[in-house]
């Protein structure tokens, strides 16, 4: 499968799904405690970096940069989906939100003070991952950090129906964080940590904490 190809159906399957999505993962955040902190400890670790705006790439209908924006950060969002997109506008219309993907990202070099990609790596096929690496890397100033929220697995799915029974056609792909982490390191990154959440579930998750090198 090329590029463009898992790109449109990424795109096409989450512009289908936009407002169901919406729906069901409006309170995730809320309901959660360890998510809640892991963004408070992003937002501290972007202060303690010296501040600035903060890209959240795969940002949905915007949930998570509005909950960044309350925590003080000055954080935006972008998304390949405009279904997304035009959703996040609605939802918080104070905020800024763009189309665009992370393989091809518009940002200029060392112009963000923090990069978010929460659960949005996941369809992103593995050849593909260190272009992305590689632009998260450009686009963040030195010191500045970066945090990972996927699947932890073994294996890659193909899903054709979610939030709600709509048509989907994306691969979801889970990973091992100490893979993850290798990748990040090839790309000029320092991994601080990692958490494991739901560990007693049957598809467990992950959040990776890392930082651009001074």
């Amino acid at each position: 499968m090329t590029t463009d190809d898992w790109l449109a159906d990424t795109r096409t399957s989450y512009d289908t799904v936009a407002v169901s999505y919406t729906d069901q993962m409006r309170d995730a955040i809320a309901g959660d405690l360890y998510l809640r902190a892991a963004l408070a400890l992003f937002a501290d670790r972007v202060r303690a970096a010296g501040d600035g705006p903060v890209a959240d790439v795969g940002c949905g209908p915007g949930h998570v940069t509005a909950h960044l924006r309350g925590l003080g950060v000055d954080a935006f969002g972008i998304d390949l989906s405009p279904g997304m997109i035009d959703v996040a506008r609605r939802e918080y219309p104070g905020l800024r939100f763009e189309v665009g993907s992370m393989t091809d990202l518009h940002l200029g070099d060392a112009s963000v003070a923090g990069v978010l990609a929460w659960w949005s790596l996941i369809h992103l096929p593995d050849d593909e991952v260190p272009t992305v690496f590689a632009h998260f890397h450009r686009v963040l100033r030195p010191g500045g950090p970066l945090q990972l929220g996927f699947h932890v697995g073994d294996v890659s799915r193909l899903k054709t129906e979610g939030y709600g029974g709509h048509p989907m056609k994306v691969h979801v792909h889970r990973r091992q964080p100490d893979k993850v982490a290798s990748w990040l390191r090839d790309a000029g990154f320092e991994v601080e940590a990692h958490w494991l959440l739901d560990p007693d579930e049957r598809v467990r998750q992950a959040i990776l904490f890392a930082r651009r090198h001074p």
